[in-house]
């Protein structure tokens, strides 16, 4: 999953980062690189604190919605990529059974993209469960 993330910086501050589409997750760095860094870290923490405690991971919204945004003018956006499969802890392996053209269209996504097929499959189904636990 791919998670967008403001950096700012105060006078006499290291770089503070935000990242809107997971409330209460925050990081910071002494350069735009580090701030970069320990957002992706500050994400893989929260996220896993929120698959620990059982509850749904936010949806993100989509970067256009952040960039109107008038808390986000003073600074850059910028996109963490994230591999959520990784987080979860212990991979299990599964047989499923997926209609050959659909399963063409996720490689043909994922090779352009970046990914694989099963961080792909645990991106879809976390993001379609959690669009639905918002609708409920």
């Amino acid at each position: 999953m791919q998670y967008p993330i403001f950096i700012h910086k105060d006078e006499d501050s290291a770089y503070g980062v935000i990242v809107p589409d997971l409330p209460g997750c925050f990081s910071a760095g002494d350069t735009i690189e580090e701030a970069i860094q320990n957002a992706k870290e500050a994400i893989e923490c929260h996220i896993e604190g929120l698959l620990l405690d059982n509850e749904s991971i936010p949806l993100k919204r989509p970067i256009e919605e952040h960039l109107e945004d008038p808390d986000f003018r003073e600074g850059l956006l910028a996109v963490v990529k994230v591999d959520i499969s990784r987080i979860s802890g212990k991979t299990i392996r599964i047989n499923v059974s997926i209609p050959e053209r659909f399963l063409k269209q996720i490689d043909d996504y994922t090779e352009h993209h970046g990914g694989n097929r099963s961080g792909f499959l645990v991106d879809a189904a976390l993001s379609y469960m959690s669009a639905h636990a918002a609708a409920q």
